[in-house]
């Protein structure tokens, strides 16, 4: 099993360097002029970034939270963060209102999606602890209050607001620069560190709640931790580039085949693909039909759908 983790993280680093120096131009690291330098440092290195960034939050998001809720099909966007961080998000981008300047739309949505996690915390929480039956159905239903909302402001609204909107919400990677990876990176560290460091918990909670007692941990505090740390995660995700599905929902299930179910190896690969993941779907999408390019949410959701029912028609594999 290790060599195949190996294997995994190897290729995923790979896809890291492809992704850096592809695209509608192929850039020679070995031979650069200064118009190639610039391209590489100040327009491919911090969307490849962001893009790293955003997979492995949502990579590990939907590992903690399979095993959170105990379901084999739940995805970090189910909880109705990112509903709430995009609603937000669009809130800025329709009103024309940049009081932060460029960081308005990323803090928005990070502020929406802080909100919404309390809200569904709040609505998750009883008896001293957080319920998953209880945290999925606010979820499901608050994301649906919040795309509602979203759709009738986006069809009230301009064509030039609209258009920036539906990019945004299917995953414009586009508008990536430097001063978006410093505050991204930080949430995203810091949800990954807590959710690792509470893997061997999560371990014992997908084994059950009576088991994670008699092993000496509280099943609710240990949710309300690693809902905390997706929280993080997703809501950072959304602020740096909009939504991306599938990633969530289709990597751990990939990994798994190479690494087990345990959380501890599970949720850091799951990462690190999630990561490689994007960067190879935005690197298609802005390679396709140049100049033009297509969302990474739309290319990650072309990819994912096949293989989702393929995981459908598959039963046997989806477990835990």
């Amino acid at each position: 099993m290790k060599k195949k983790i190996i294997i995994l993280i190897v290729l995923s680093i790979m896809i890291l360097a492809i992704s850096l120096f592809t695209g509608p131009r192929v850039i020679n690291p070995l031979d650069l002029s200064e118009v190639e330098k610039e391209i590489l440092f100040s327009i491919r290195l911090p969307r490849v970034m962001i893009a790293a960034l955003m997979g492995i939050a949502l990579g590990a998001s939907g590992a903690v939270l399979q095993g959170i809720l105990r379901n084999p099909l739940a995805d970090p966007y189910i909880l109705g963060i990112s509903s709430g961080a995009s609603l937000s998000a669009a809130l800025g981008l329709l009103s024309g209102l940049y009081i932060f300047g460029r960081f308005t739309i990323p803090l928005s949505a990070f502020i929406g999606a802080s909100i919404v996690s309390i809200i569904v915390g709040a609505f998750g929480w009883r008896h001293g602890g957080l319920w998953p039956e209880r945290l999925l159905l606010a979820g499901v239903g608050l994301g649906f209050l919040f795309h509602a909302v979203l759709m009738l402001l986006m069809s009230i609204s301009t064509d030039e607001g609209l258009r920036r909107t539906v990019l945004w919400i299917f995953g414009d990677l586009s508008m990536a620069d430097w001063s978006l990876i410093p505050y991204g990176l930080l949430f995203i560290t810091l949800g990954l560190f807590i959710s690792i460091y509470r893997a061997k918990a999560l371990n014992a909670l997908i084994l059950g709640d009576e088991l994670a007692h008699s092993l000496g941990f509280s099943a609710g505090m240990e949710r309300l931790l690693l809902f905390v740390s997706i929280a993080l995660m997703t809501g950072a995700s959304v602020s740096l580039g909009g939504m991306i599905g599938f990633i969530g929902l289709l990597v751990p299930h990939m990994v798994r085949f190479f690494t087990g179910a345990d959380s501890r190896v599970l949720i850091p690969v799951s990462a690190i693909s999630g990561g490689a993941f994007l960067c190879i779907s935005d690197l298609i999408g802005k390679s396709l039909m140049p100049p033009m390019e297509i969302p990474s949410g739309i290319v990650t959701a072309i990819i994912g759908s096949p293989y989702f029912l393929y995981l459908l028609r598959r039963r046997d594999v989806l477990t835990i």
